[in-house]
């Protein structure tokens, strides 16, 4: 290589051809090309007159032709000029086009979001749709999905095992969730049950049925509204034993140790021998959506999920 840096190899120049022309030289070119005025055009680029003058005879000599005719009080375009115009305007659209693409890509996100899911809302159709849609706009994030027991699928929030969760509400305080579908609830009793020969029942005639209980570390205003505890007229609800997810909670309905109430969508995800869903007249439906920690809801990461939960919820 000679001293300076020019020349490299047999000769060639290493630095930029003086003759080529800059992007925004030709962007220059359009506008005066629309305009046919250089004050005008101007103000429409935000520079001097003067420095669009000088842009212009630069472009010129570089060119080696002259793309405009000037006089005291008109601007046209020269025969070379308007031949110029039409490649000009391509170079400008495929400039716009790359810096849109180049910026869209420093948009994207990368990284890694850890998803939890809790009894069967990993096959729900939103699950699959909010996380498609995520893949979608944002195809370098590497998403984890994690099956949770409803013993502790929000302490995993909080312990930020994992960033957000499909799950079915009321949360505690410092979780949000963005709403995704409303669904029926059952009551899932043991086949020996009277009850379960009924299409269907109400609550009251549920008020001597012990519910299946969960461990302590579970919020009690989730369970609550799943033993819907309390009932029509304060009844009081028994209790009966401890399940921690939906396969311990169905074997002891099984068993004949309890009742529970669980959503729809469980009479054709878990089917069980020895259990029977029947339809409670005046139980209120449940719903099912996406959560995160309030506290983590700028992280770029849960606005992207977030975001997309938003777009299924709409569709």
């Amino acid at each position: 290589m000679v001293a300076g840096g020019t020349v490299s190899g047999a000769g060639a120049p290493t630095g930029p051809d003086p003759r080529t022309p800059s992007a925004h030289q030709l962007r220059l070119f359009v506008a005066l090309a629309e305009e046919l005025h250089f004050s005008r055009a101007a103000a429409r680029l935000f520079i001097t007159q003067s420095a669009l003058s000088q842009q212009i005879k630069d472009l010129e000599r570089r060119l080696g032709v002259q793309l405009f005719d000037r006089s005291s009080r008109t601007v046209t375009l020269t025969p070379q000029g308007r031949v110029l115009l039409a490649d000009a305007r391509g170079v400008v659209t495929a400039m716009d086009r790359l810096s849109h693409s180049a910026s869209t890509q420093a948009r994207r996100l990368s990284g890694r979001l850890v998803v939890g899911t809790v009894g069967a809302e990993a096959a729900m159709p939103y699950t699959r749709a909010v996380l498609s849609l995520l893949h979608t706009r944002h195809p370098q994030v590497q998403i984890d999905v994690r099956s949770l027991h409803f013993a502790d699928h929000f302490d995993a929030l909080f312990r930020h095992d994992v960033d957000v969760v499909f799950l079915r509400p009321p949360v505690p305080d410092g979780i949000e969730v963005q709403h995704l579908a409303t669904e029926d609830r059952l009551a899932c009793l043991p086949a020996s049950d009277p009850l379960a020969e009924r299409e269907r029942i109400t609550l009251a005639q549920l008020a001597d049925r012990p519910v299946i209980d969960v461990p302590p570390q579970v919020p009690r205003v989730w369970w609550d509204f799943w033993a819907v505890d309390p009932r029509p007229g304060d009844t009081p609800v028994r209790y009966g034993p401890v399940a921690s997810d939906v396969e311990g909670l169905l074997h002891l309905v099984a068993r004949g140790e309890g009742m529970c109430f669980l959503p729809a969508a469980a009479r054709d995800l878990f089917p069980r021998p020895g259990v029977s869903d029947v339809e409670v007249t005046d139980l209120p439906p449940s719903t099912a959506g996406l959560a995160w920690l309030r506290s983590n809801r700028t992280e770029p990461l849960i606005k992207a999920v977030a975001g997309a939960a938003r777009c299924v919820a709409v569709a």
